[in-house]
């Protein structure tokens, strides 16, 4: 399809519009990080690092983001275990209901934050008698986190085939024997990219992480909102807000760098 001039023009000012809207607020959050101003006046009155010293110092900060690292990391550990399996079974094997068990898999990443926090709360808490805690947090973040190792490794089974699969058991391999040495390093990299998107998105959930932590479990998310209104504050939340934005735009890239890689060696 060939565009004229005159709409090749209008889409690119309705793009450079769109990124606009969503990546200058980013630069000004990055910007008040580095504001002298408490009140966080615009334009800058000038550079200072002191705000990104107090949040170096701030315990509640430091605590905040060793709690979000170590829910991201065991979450997205348990996802590429049970995403794989669920993409494995689903791909590579038919029966009854696979159609229902696959929208099933996916619908936790469609449903409203809101609505997942708080079936999840009273799954915890009303159903089971379970006591919220940072082990909630993390088996709410697995639950979301699953669809993006599920459907990383599910697409990539669909391009690989199932020759290799077949030959090695040909030749004698047994299923667990097949799966280690002709699967699995197939999926290395779609593992990757998936195991770094779930992890950007546990990082930065804010919404279900609400319903599901216990008293004193703060992850940075948490930590920003209960923070930004409290004037004392508000500079060094913007030093941790860029200091998540980092970490939710560092593991997207890699794995958008890796899905890349792979299709071009392809």
């Amino acid at each position: 399809m060939t565009l004229s001039p005159l709409a090749r023009r209008l889409l690119a000012a309705l793009t450079f519009g769109v990124l606009a809207l969503i990546y200058v607020p980013l630069l000004v959050v990055v910007a008040n990080s580095l504001n002298p101003s408490q009140s966080m006046t615009w334009p800058l009155d000038g550079v200072t690092l002191e705000w990104w010293r107090r949040a170096a110092r701030s315990d509640g900060a430091r605590e905040a983001l060793l709690t979000s690292l170590q829910v991201g990391a065991v979450a997205t550990l348990i996802a590429l275990v049970l995403g794989t399996l669920l993409a494995l079974a689903l791909q590579r094997y038919s029966f009854f209901g696979k159609n229902s068990v696959n929208l099933l898999v996916i619908l936790p990443i469609a449903l409203p934050g809101v609505v997942t926090g708080i079936a999840l709360n009273n799954g915890f808490r009303t159903i089971l008698g379970v006591d919220l805690s940072l082990w909630t947090i993390v088996i709410a973040h697995a639950t979301f986190c699953i669809v993006t190792v599920f459907n990383n490794v599910q697409a990539r089974l669909r391009r690989m085939g199932t020759s290799l699969e077949e030959a090695s058991s040909d030749l004698g391999a047994g299923v667990f024997m097949t799966f280690w040495l002709v699967t699995l390093p197939q999926l290395r990299s779609a593992l990757l990219a998936g195991g770094m998107l779930a992890f950007a998105l546990s990082f930065d959930e804010i919404i279900v992480t609400t319903f599901t932590a216990g008293q004193g479990a703060n992850t940075l998310p948490i930590w920003i909102l209960n923070n930004m209104f409290r004037p004392n504050q508000a500079p060094v939340v913007n030093v941790v807000a860029v200091v998540l934005i980092v970490f939710s735009i560092v593991p997207v890239w890699l794995a958008q760098r890796l899905s890349s890689d792979v299709e071009a060696a392809r």
